[in-house]
């Protein structure tokens, strides 16, 4: 339980008063119509861009699970928090597409590479994985964080997961309605730094604690490695070296989540900018929330703390190490990173719904009605992850690897189709729509199956669950590759005109141009710097 004092409660104060001065400012600036809304007017900068995706990236899961996964299994899951170059291929290959073709979602991109069944079917699963995984998920994380952290049971007899939980979707709620994408942009810049800084602050207390970086090491020995062995029952080294990319891939480059940040900037340049500054600041979970958690085993392990399971180890270091104020500074650090991934889904989940399905069937909507039709969609977004939570509650002891498995199951077949049909101008609207459906299919049938493991291990089809799930999600991406590649064979591809700026060998020179103009040393610097570094974590841990 973590004992805060009067300037623990004033420094809270003080962030949250901030936090309303730039939601305020937001506010101020009237959106007049959907590109307002929901990309900002299409005017932001670098380092709004960067710091936004940062900060959306940054959930509970980071604070407590990665914190608790470090504790548990030590560099293990760094390989997710070391994508930053996959970031990079978001801003040097995949920007000038999506933002050229002045798209509002991804969906609506693979409407003009392949066809409307395409479009229509990828909303569909974004909008229910962010409204059942995502949204819910966040908010039950958050108010089991909250509870843990406080300590608090219940306040007039209610249960002060609830209290939390819901009051943390309220506020974000109201400011990503009356703000929508410029809220979001601003105060992922002010959340941003105070994330980083309270997490910092628990980095450099716990090392001084244990006794430095060699002790952490030497309690850590066993699990000090980024690569483990092929036979690993969870991480093995060819899962996870090709199964994070197809899974990264999918999350950094064709999510709508993320790729929405990139879209609101004010061209090529500044979007292909804030991807950089957005990688380093990626660089950072893995000292700032990964290392923590193996500190915490240490510290545990020596004595000095204890906890009773994994993901109590960043409360715990929270409640014991921190001196009066500095709390304040780190539980501020949480809200924060709740609050910016609960408002990048809020209004991700609207974009969706009003540009993809409302627009879509009445196209006749003015911008006015679309902006209320936007703001309508986020309150029903908002509504309905609350009512999903109790039965995310119902799930909670296996909510990290229900997870896991949703995330490894839906990226396959949509990464797959975004990549070749970037890739290759023979792959076909009926190829790309197929490849999405089969990837869907399968990936659900595995998840249906899993709750039966231990009943359908022994049958024929046992090997769909008995499979390491690393494997499943290489497999599924490899099947799918192949039936996209089999029925574009066979079926009709569009004319190079009808597919004029979307492919690689279509992209047009007005647009590579721009890219070309916008290029300069610090292009160059900055993305070599991202990748030496990323290179030497690898060397170091390997």
């Amino acid at each position: 339980m973590v004992e805060l004092s009067t300037l623990d409660w004033a420094v809270l104060a003080g962030f949250f008063i901030l936090l309303a001065g730039v939601v305020v400012m937001s506010i101020r600036q009237k959106e007049e119509d959907t590109t307002d809304y929901f990309l900002a007017g299409r005017n932001a900068s670098w380092l709004v861009i960067g710091a936004s995706i940062f900060a959306s990236n940054i959930g509970s899961e980071h604070l407590v699970g990665l914190s608790g996964s470090g504790a548990q299994s030590g560099m293990a899951l760094a390989h997710w928090e070391l994508q930053s170059w996959i970031i990079l291929l978001l801003g040097w290959l995949f920007v000038p597409f999506y933002w050229s073709s002045k798209v509002y979602t991804m969906p609506e991109f693979l409407e003009r590479r392949f066809n409307s069944s395409s479009r229509t079917f990828l909303s569909v699963i974004s909008l229910v994985s962010y409204v059942l995984t995502k949204v819910a998920v966040t908010v039950y994380a958050g108010g089991v964080a909250f509870k843990a952290i406080l300590g608090i049971e219940s306040i007039w007899g209610i249960d002060f997961f609830w209290i939390s939980a819901l009051g943390l979707v309220i506020i974000t709620g109201i400011y990503t309605v009356l703000g929508g994408m410029k809220a979001i942009m601003w105060t992922s810049v002010l959340q941003t730094p105070i994330l980083i800084i309270g997490s910092v602050v628990i980095l450099v207390v716990g090392l001084d604690k244990v006794g430095g970086w060699s002790e952490v090491e030497r309690l850590n020995e066993a699990n000090m490695h980024l690569i483990r062995s092929a036979s690993d029952a969870e991480f093995p080294w060819p899962g996870i070296i090709f199964g994070s990319f197809i899974i990264g891939f999918w999350y950094w480059c064709t999510d709508q989540y993320i790729v929405q940040r990139v879209l609101s900037a004010k061209g090529i340049k500044e979007a292909r900018r804030g991807t950089m500054f957005a990688g380093y600041l990626k660089l950072l979970p893995v000292f700032i929330f990964l290392v923590p958690g193996m500190i915490a085993y240490a510290l545990n392990a020596k004595g000095i703390i204890s906890y009773e399971s994994a993901d109590q180890a960043f409360p715990t270091l929270v409640a014991e190490l921190l001196p009066s104020g500095i709390k304040g500074v780190v539980i501020g650090g949480l809200v924060a990173a709740l609050m910016s991934s609960l408002a990048s889904l809020f209004n991700s989940s609207a974009t969706l719904f009003t540009i993809d399905f409302y627009k879509k069937f009445k196209p006749e909507s003015s911008e006015k009605h679309l902006l209320k039709v936007g703001r309508i969609a986020t309150v029903v977004i908002v509504a309905l992850g609350i009512l999903w939570i109790p039965v995310m509650s119902l799930i909670a002891d296996v909510l990290y690897e229900y997870l896991q498995s949703v995330q490894s199951l839906i990226a396959p077949g949509i990464a797959a189709v975004f990549l070749l049909g970037l890739i290759s101008r023979r792959v076909t609207p009926a190829a790309g729509f197929a490849g999405l459906v089969i990837g869907f299919i399968l990936g659900m049938f595995r998840l249906v199956l899993l709750p039966m493991k231990d009943t359908v291990a022994s049958t024929p089809i046992g090997w769909v669950v008995t499979m390491n799930w690393l494997y499943y999600c290489i497999l599924l991406f490899v099947i799918v590759t192949i039936a996209i590649i089999v029925i574009s064979a066979f079926t009709q591809r569009k004319s190079d005109e009808e597919l004029a700026g979307l492919t690689f060998k279509t992209l047009g020179k007005g647009t590579m141009r721009e890219v070309i103009a916008g290029l300069d040393k610090w292009d160059y610097i900055h993305t070599f710097g991202i990748l030496a570094i990323t290179a030497f974590i690898y060397i170091r841990f390997w």
